[in-house]
Protein backbone atom coordinates (compact mmCIF):
# COMPACT_ATOMS: atom_id res chain seq x y z
CA UNK A 1 0.00 0.00 0.00
CA UNK A 2 2.58 2.31 0.42
CA UNK A 3 4.56 1.61 -2.52
CA UNK A 4 0.84 2.24 -4.58
CA UNK A 5 0.59 5.68 -2.01
CA UNK A 6 3.80 6.79 -3.33
CA UNK A 7 3.35 6.16 -6.81
CA UNK A 8 0.38 7.99 -7.00
CA UNK A 9 1.97 10.87 -5.45
CA UNK A 10 4.75 10.71 -7.83
CA UNK A 11 1.97 11.03 -10.62
CA UNK A 12 0.04 14.23 -8.83
CA UNK A 13 3.68 15.60 -7.91
CA UNK A 14 5.08 15.03 -11.63
CA UNK A 15 1.72 17.32 -12.87
CA UNK A 16 2.21 19.93 -10.45
CA UNK A 17 5.92 20.53 -10.90
CA UNK A 18 4.90 20.88 -14.51
CA UNK A 19 3.62 24.23 -14.03
CA UNK A 20 7.06 26.06 -12.79
CA UNK A 21 8.71 24.10 -15.40
CA UNK A 22 6.86 25.66 -18.16
CA UNK A 23 6.96 28.79 -16.85
CA UNK A 24 9.51 30.44 -19.14
CA UNK A 25 7.54 29.17 -22.22
CA UNK A 26 4.20 30.96 -20.63
CA UNK A 27 6.24 34.08 -20.29
CA UNK A 28 7.52 33.75 -23.77
CA UNK A 29 4.19 32.76 -25.60
CA UNK A 30 1.47 35.12 -23.10
CA UNK A 31 3.79 38.16 -22.66
CA UNK A 32 3.69 38.17 -18.97
CA UNK A 33 6.30 39.75 -16.29
CA UNK A 34 7.86 37.79 -13.45
CA UNK A 35 4.87 39.63 -11.08
CA UNK A 36 2.48 37.12 -13.38
CA UNK A 37 4.52 34.39 -12.73
CA UNK A 38 4.13 34.56 -9.47
CA UNK A 39 0.30 35.15 -9.68
CA UNK A 40 0.32 31.86 -11.38
CA UNK A 41 1.85 29.95 -8.56
CA UNK A 42 -0.05 32.25 -5.83
CA UNK A 43 -3.15 31.02 -7.33
CA UNK A 44 -1.78 26.84 -7.62
CA UNK A 45 -0.61 27.03 -4.51
CA UNK A 46 -3.07 29.15 -2.10
CA UNK A 47 -5.82 26.95 -4.15
CA UNK A 48 -4.23 23.87 -2.30
CA UNK A 49 -3.38 25.34 0.99
CA UNK A 50 -6.93 26.55 1.72
CA UNK A 51 -8.75 23.95 0.97
CA UNK A 52 -6.50 21.16 2.53
CA UNK A 53 -7.11 21.44 6.07
CA UNK A 54 -10.75 21.32 5.76
CA UNK A 55 -10.46 18.29 3.35
CA UNK A 56 -8.35 16.72 6.59
CA UNK A 57 -10.81 17.96 9.01
CA UNK A 58 -13.85 16.68 7.18
CA UNK A 59 -11.63 13.19 6.73
CA UNK A 60 -10.90 12.63 10.01
CA UNK A 61 -14.61 12.78 11.01
CA UNK A 62 -15.91 10.83 7.58
CA UNK A 63 -13.15 8.88 6.04
CA UNK A 64 -14.17 9.18 1.96
CA UNK A 65 -12.07 6.15 -0.02
CA UNK A 66 -12.68 7.17 -3.02
CA UNK A 67 -12.11 11.42 -2.93
CA UNK A 68 -8.38 10.49 -3.95
CA UNK A 69 -9.81 9.78 -7.72
CA UNK A 70 -12.15 12.58 -7.53
CA UNK A 71 -9.26 14.75 -6.70
CA UNK A 72 -6.98 13.56 -9.45
CA UNK A 73 -9.98 14.18 -11.87
CA UNK A 74 -9.64 17.61 -10.83
CA UNK A 75 -6.13 17.47 -11.80
CA UNK A 76 -6.90 16.01 -14.74
CA UNK A 77 -9.64 18.94 -16.21
CA UNK A 78 -6.51 21.37 -14.94
CA UNK A 79 -4.10 20.35 -17.41
CA UNK A 80 -6.32 19.92 -20.75
CA UNK A 81 -7.02 23.47 -20.03
CA UNK A 82 -3.44 24.09 -19.12
CA UNK A 83 -2.58 22.84 -22.59
CA UNK A 84 -5.22 25.24 -25.34
CA UNK A 85 -5.15 28.08 -22.31
CA UNK A 86 -4.67 31.52 -24.35
CA UNK A 87 -4.70 34.73 -21.80
CA UNK A 88 -3.47 34.41 -18.05
CA UNK A 89 -6.79 34.15 -16.58
CA UNK A 90 -7.35 30.50 -18.43
CA UNK A 91 -4.19 29.87 -17.18
CA UNK A 92 -5.17 30.47 -13.81
CA UNK A 93 -8.55 28.82 -13.94
CA UNK A 94 -6.25 25.90 -14.63
CA UNK A 95 -3.53 25.85 -12.43
CA UNK A 96 -6.31 26.03 -9.65
CA UNK A 97 -8.16 23.44 -10.70
CA UNK A 98 -4.53 21.50 -10.71
CA UNK A 99 -4.55 23.17 -6.62
CA UNK A 100 -7.87 21.41 -5.87
CA UNK A 101 -6.65 17.82 -7.16
CA UNK A 102 -3.79 18.44 -4.97
CA UNK A 103 -6.43 19.64 -1.81
CA UNK A 104 -8.18 16.56 -1.78
CA UNK A 105 -5.21 14.21 -2.37
CA UNK A 106 -2.78 15.18 0.44
CA UNK A 107 -4.87 14.96 3.53
CA UNK A 108 -6.80 11.81 2.82
CA UNK A 109 -3.34 9.69 1.11
CA UNK A 110 -1.35 10.93 4.08
CA UNK A 111 -3.74 9.25 6.50
CA UNK A 112 -3.54 6.04 4.59
CA UNK A 113 0.26 6.44 5.03
CA UNK A 114 -0.14 6.82 8.54
CA UNK A 115 -2.35 3.71 9.08
CA UNK A 116 -0.32 1.41 6.93
CA UNK A 117 2.69 2.45 9.00
CA UNK A 118 2.95 -0.55 11.27
CA UNK A 119 4.27 1.90 13.77
CA UNK A 120 6.88 3.49 11.69
CA UNK A 121 5.47 6.77 11.21
CA UNK A 122 8.76 8.28 9.65
CA UNK A 123 9.29 5.81 7.62
CA UNK A 124 5.46 5.65 6.11
CA UNK A 125 5.57 9.61 5.60
CA UNK A 126 9.06 9.33 3.78
CA UNK A 127 8.39 6.90 1.71
CA UNK A 128 4.86 8.34 0.94
CA UNK A 129 6.42 11.97 0.92
CA UNK A 130 9.71 10.40 -1.51
CA UNK A 131 7.11 9.51 -4.71
CA UNK A 132 6.45 13.71 -4.42
CA UNK A 133 9.20 14.89 -4.66
CA UNK A 134 10.59 12.54 -6.85
CA UNK A 135 7.38 13.83 -8.84
CA UNK A 136 8.30 17.16 -8.60
CA UNK A 137 12.55 16.19 -10.30
CA UNK A 138 10.69 13.96 -12.79
CA UNK A 139 7.99 17.11 -13.73
CA UNK A 140 10.71 19.34 -15.28
CA UNK A 141 12.71 16.67 -16.96
CA UNK A 142 9.76 15.64 -19.09
CA UNK A 143 8.54 19.80 -19.40
CA UNK A 144 12.82 19.73 -20.97
CA UNK A 145 12.07 16.51 -23.29
CA UNK A 146 8.28 17.28 -24.03
CA UNK A 147 6.89 20.85 -23.77
CA UNK A 148 10.06 22.70 -24.32
CA UNK A 149 10.47 20.92 -27.94
CA UNK A 150 6.55 20.58 -29.03
CA UNK A 151 4.97 23.89 -26.80
CA UNK A 152 2.24 24.65 -24.34
CA UNK A 153 -0.17 22.35 -26.46
CA UNK A 154 1.52 19.01 -26.09
CA UNK A 155 0.81 19.97 -22.25
CA UNK A 156 -2.10 17.82 -23.14
CA UNK A 157 0.13 14.60 -23.07
CA UNK A 158 0.47 14.99 -19.38
CA UNK A 159 -3.40 13.88 -18.88
CA UNK A 160 -2.41 10.44 -19.59
CA UNK A 161 -0.89 10.38 -16.43
CA UNK A 162 -3.71 11.79 -14.68
CA UNK A 163 -6.13 8.69 -15.89
CA UNK A 164 -3.38 6.41 -14.88
CA UNK A 165 -3.49 8.22 -11.59
CA UNK A 166 -7.19 7.47 -11.25
CA UNK A 167 -6.98 4.36 -11.86
CA UNK A 168 -4.45 3.89 -9.48
CA UNK A 169 -5.96 5.72 -6.77
CA UNK A 170 -9.59 3.85 -7.48
CA UNK A 171 -7.95 0.75 -6.27
CA UNK A 172 -6.25 2.39 -3.61
CA UNK A 173 -9.76 3.61 -2.31
CA UNK A 174 -11.19 -0.07 -2.41
CA UNK A 175 -8.41 -1.62 -0.48
CA UNK A 176 -8.75 1.45 2.33
CA UNK A 177 -12.77 1.03 2.02
CA UNK A 178 -12.46 -2.53 3.00
CA UNK A 179 -9.52 -2.30 5.83
CA UNK A 180 -10.64 1.19 7.20
CA UNK A 181 -12.04 -0.34 10.50
CA UNK A 182 -9.51 -2.31 11.32
CA UNK A 183 -6.19 -0.01 10.41
CA UNK A 184 -8.19 2.45 12.85
CA UNK A 185 -7.93 -0.24 15.83
CA UNK A 186 -4.48 -1.10 14.68
CA UNK A 187 -3.12 2.58 14.55
CA UNK A 188 -4.60 2.99 18.45
CA UNK A 189 -1.88 0.67 19.47
CA UNK A 190 0.71 3.03 18.09
CA UNK A 191 -0.58 6.17 19.70
CA UNK A 192 1.12 7.92 22.60
CA UNK A 193 0.88 10.77 25.01
CA UNK A 194 3.43 13.35 25.44
CA UNK A 195 2.15 15.02 28.41
CA UNK A 196 2.14 18.42 27.23
CA UNK A 197 0.13 21.39 28.27
CA UNK A 198 -2.13 23.45 25.77
CA UNK A 199 -0.06 26.03 25.62
CA UNK A 200 2.86 23.76 24.93
CA UNK A 201 1.83 22.48 22.23
CA UNK A 202 0.08 25.65 20.45
CA UNK A 203 3.47 26.89 20.92
CA UNK A 204 5.41 24.13 19.35
CA UNK A 205 2.91 23.99 16.71
CA UNK A 206 3.71 27.48 15.92
CA UNK A 207 7.51 26.86 15.71
CA UNK A 208 6.72 24.63 13.12
CA UNK A 209 4.89 26.81 11.04
CA UNK A 210 8.01 28.66 10.84
CA UNK A 211 10.20 26.73 10.73
CA UNK A 212 7.98 25.52 7.32
CA UNK A 213 7.62 29.25 6.38
CA UNK A 214 11.37 28.87 6.57
CA UNK A 215 11.89 25.84 3.79
CA UNK A 216 9.12 26.75 1.78
CA UNK A 217 9.96 29.79 1.34
CA UNK A 218 13.36 28.85 0.31
CA UNK A 219 12.03 26.43 -2.25
CA UNK A 220 9.86 28.85 -4.09
CA UNK A 221 12.93 30.59 -4.48
CA UNK A 222 14.93 27.53 -5.74
CA UNK A 223 11.74 25.92 -7.83
CA UNK A 224 10.30 28.84 -9.44
CA UNK A 225 13.40 30.99 -9.88
CA UNK A 226 16.61 28.82 -10.39
CA UNK A 227 16.12 28.63 -14.20
CA UNK A 228 15.84 32.16 -14.30
CA UNK A 229 18.77 32.38 -12.13
CA UNK A 230 21.43 30.50 -14.15
CA UNK A 231 19.77 31.57 -17.50
CA UNK A 232 20.78 34.92 -16.09
CA UNK A 233 24.10 34.71 -14.29
CA UNK A 234 25.29 32.00 -16.57
CA UNK A 235 24.06 32.37 -19.94
CA UNK A 236 22.38 29.09 -20.14
CA UNK A 237 19.29 27.59 -22.33
CA UNK A 238 16.23 27.04 -20.79
CA UNK A 239 16.56 23.20 -21.19
CA UNK A 240 20.19 23.10 -19.86
CA UNK A 241 18.66 25.57 -16.98
CA UNK A 242 15.46 22.74 -16.13
CA UNK A 243 18.52 20.01 -15.74
CA UNK A 244 20.47 21.76 -13.20
CA UNK A 245 16.71 22.36 -11.79
CA UNK A 246 15.90 18.61 -11.92
CA UNK A 247 18.80 17.63 -10.52
CA UNK A 248 18.33 19.93 -7.66
CA UNK A 249 14.58 18.40 -7.39
CA UNK A 250 16.27 14.41 -7.36
CA UNK A 251 18.88 15.72 -4.38
CA UNK A 252 15.18 16.76 -2.59
CA UNK A 253 13.43 13.33 -3.38
CA UNK A 254 16.73 11.36 -1.91
CA UNK A 255 16.38 14.09 1.45
CA UNK A 256 13.12 13.53 1.73
CA UNK A 257 13.80 9.67 1.51
CA UNK A 258 16.48 9.54 4.13
CA UNK A 259 14.54 12.12 6.73
CA UNK A 260 11.71 9.60 7.80
CA UNK A 261 13.67 6.90 8.98
CA UNK A 262 16.71 8.40 10.99
CA UNK A 263 14.12 10.20 12.58
CA UNK A 264 12.42 7.25 13.47
CA UNK A 265 16.02 6.50 14.82
CA UNK A 266 17.45 9.24 16.48
CA UNK A 267 14.51 11.17 16.87
CA UNK A 268 12.53 13.76 14.88
CA UNK A 269 13.66 17.24 16.63
CA UNK A 270 17.28 16.80 15.70
CA UNK A 271 16.35 15.65 12.26
CA UNK A 272 14.41 19.08 12.26
CA UNK A 273 17.60 20.90 13.76
CA UNK A 274 20.23 19.88 11.21
CA UNK A 275 18.06 19.61 7.85
CA UNK A 276 16.20 23.36 8.57
CA UNK A 277 19.39 25.03 9.90
CA UNK A 278 22.33 22.62 8.33
CA UNK A 279 21.44 24.22 5.34
CA UNK A 280 23.04 27.70 6.24
CA UNK A 281 26.19 27.89 4.94
CA UNK A 282 25.69 26.28 1.85
CA UNK A 283 22.70 28.71 0.98
CA UNK A 284 25.04 31.49 2.35
CA UNK A 285 27.20 30.76 -0.59
CA UNK A 286 25.03 30.11 -3.48
CA UNK A 287 24.22 33.65 -4.38
CA UNK A 288 28.71 33.72 -4.68
CA UNK A 289 29.20 30.40 -6.65
CA UNK A 290 30.31 29.91 -10.24
CA UNK A 291 27.74 27.64 -11.93
CA UNK A 292 30.05 24.25 -11.32
CA UNK A 293 29.61 25.34 -7.78
CA UNK A 294 26.23 26.52 -7.83
CA UNK A 295 25.34 22.59 -9.42
CA UNK A 296 26.84 21.39 -6.36
CA UNK A 297 25.63 23.62 -3.36
CA UNK A 298 22.30 23.48 -4.90
CA UNK A 299 22.25 19.77 -4.50
CA UNK A 300 23.17 19.49 -0.82
CA UNK A 301 20.55 22.32 0.12
CA UNK A 302 18.28 19.96 -1.03
CA UNK A 303 19.30 17.26 0.39
CA UNK A 304 19.80 18.26 3.53
CA UNK A 305 16.51 20.89 3.60
CA UNK A 306 14.36 17.99 2.45
CA UNK A 307 15.08 15.68 5.42
CA UNK A 308 12.49 18.28 7.30
CA UNK A 309 9.16 18.10 6.19
CA UNK A 310 8.46 13.73 7.23
CA UNK A 311 9.56 15.18 10.17
CA UNK A 312 7.71 17.86 11.28
CA UNK A 313 5.02 16.70 9.87
CA UNK A 314 4.88 13.72 12.34
CA UNK A 315 6.38 15.30 15.29
CA UNK A 316 2.89 17.63 14.36
CA UNK A 317 0.38 14.61 14.02
CA UNK A 318 2.11 13.29 17.29
CA UNK A 319 1.77 16.63 19.14
CA UNK A 320 -2.05 16.19 18.43
CA UNK A 321 -2.97 12.98 18.24
CA UNK A 322 -5.89 11.56 16.50
CA UNK A 323 -5.93 14.28 14.20
CA UNK A 324 -3.90 12.92 11.40
CA UNK A 325 -6.15 14.30 8.72
CA UNK A 326 -6.44 17.53 9.86
CA UNK A 327 -2.13 17.83 11.06
CA UNK A 328 -1.30 16.41 7.35
CA UNK A 329 -4.11 19.31 5.87
CA UNK A 330 -2.34 21.92 7.59
CA UNK A 331 0.72 21.30 7.05
CA UNK A 332 0.81 20.64 3.50
CA UNK A 333 -1.25 23.21 3.10
CA UNK A 334 0.82 25.45 4.60
CA UNK A 335 3.60 23.86 2.41
CA UNK A 336 1.52 24.87 -0.85
CA UNK A 337 -0.15 28.22 0.89
CA UNK A 338 3.88 29.41 1.51
CA UNK A 339 5.33 28.12 -1.35
CA UNK A 340 2.76 30.15 -3.38
CA UNK A 341 3.00 33.69 -1.52
CA UNK A 342 6.63 32.92 -1.58
CA UNK A 343 6.88 33.17 -5.36
CA UNK A 344 4.82 36.08 -5.51
CA UNK A 345 6.31 37.50 -3.06
CA UNK A 346 9.84 36.60 -4.76
CA UNK A 347 8.51 37.32 -8.27
CA UNK A 348 7.51 41.18 -7.38
CA UNK A 349 10.46 41.83 -5.37
CA UNK A 350 12.64 40.04 -8.84
CA UNK A 351 10.28 42.38 -11.02
CA UNK A 352 12.02 45.40 -9.20
CA UNK A 353 15.42 44.82 -8.57
CA UNK A 354 16.64 41.24 -10.11
CA UNK A 355 16.48 37.47 -9.31
CA UNK A 356 20.39 37.55 -8.05
CA UNK A 357 19.41 39.91 -5.24
CA UNK A 358 16.50 37.50 -4.81
CA UNK A 359 18.35 34.96 -3.65
CA UNK A 360 20.82 36.98 -1.36
CA UNK A 361 17.96 37.75 0.58
CA UNK A 362 16.39 34.01 0.57
CA UNK A 363 19.89 32.85 1.52
CA UNK A 364 19.24 33.91 4.98
CA UNK A 365 15.84 31.93 5.60
CA UNK A 366 17.56 28.78 6.67
CA UNK A 367 19.04 30.91 10.14
CA UNK A 368 15.23 30.62 11.19
CA UNK A 369 15.70 27.25 12.36
CA UNK A 370 17.47 28.13 15.67
CA UNK A 371 14.01 28.00 17.01
CA UNK A 372 14.25 24.23 16.93
CA UNK A 373 15.98 24.86 19.76
CA UNK A 374 12.32 25.80 21.76
CA UNK A 375 11.15 22.70 20.88
CA UNK A 376 10.71 19.84 23.35
CA UNK A 377 11.90 16.18 23.37
CA UNK A 378 9.11 14.62 22.63
CA UNK A 379 11.47 11.29 22.93
CA UNK A 380 12.21 11.46 26.08
CA UNK A 381 8.55 12.56 26.65
CA UNK A 382 6.51 8.96 25.67
CA UNK A 383 3.89 7.41 27.94
CA UNK A 384 2.28 5.09 25.11
CA UNK A 385 -1.10 4.31 25.37
CA UNK A 386 -2.96 1.27 26.14
CA UNK A 387 -4.84 -0.14 23.16
CA UNK A 388 -8.12 0.97 24.58
CA UNK A 389 -7.50 4.13 25.44
CA UNK A 390 -8.50 6.83 22.65
CA UNK A 391 -6.74 9.74 23.29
Amino acid sequence: MLAALSLSHLLNDAMQSLIPSIYPILKDVLHLNFAHIGLISLTNQLTASVLQPFVGLYTDRRPQPFSLAVGMTFTLAGLLLLAFAASLPMVLLAVALVGIGSAVFHPEASRIAHLASGGRLGFAQAFFQVGGNAGSALGPLLAAAIVVARGQSSVMWFSFLALIGIALLIGIGRWYGRNLAGKIKSAAHYREDYSLSRGRVMSSLAILIALVFSKYFYLACMSSYYTFFLIGKFGLSVKSAQLHLFAFLLAVAAGTLLGGPVGDRIGRKSVIWVSILGVAPFALALPYANLFWAGILSAIIGLILASAFSAILVYAQELVPGRVGLIAGLFFGLAFGLGGIGSAALGALADHTSIAYVFLVCSFLPLIGLLTWLLPNLEQRKRPLSPGTSG
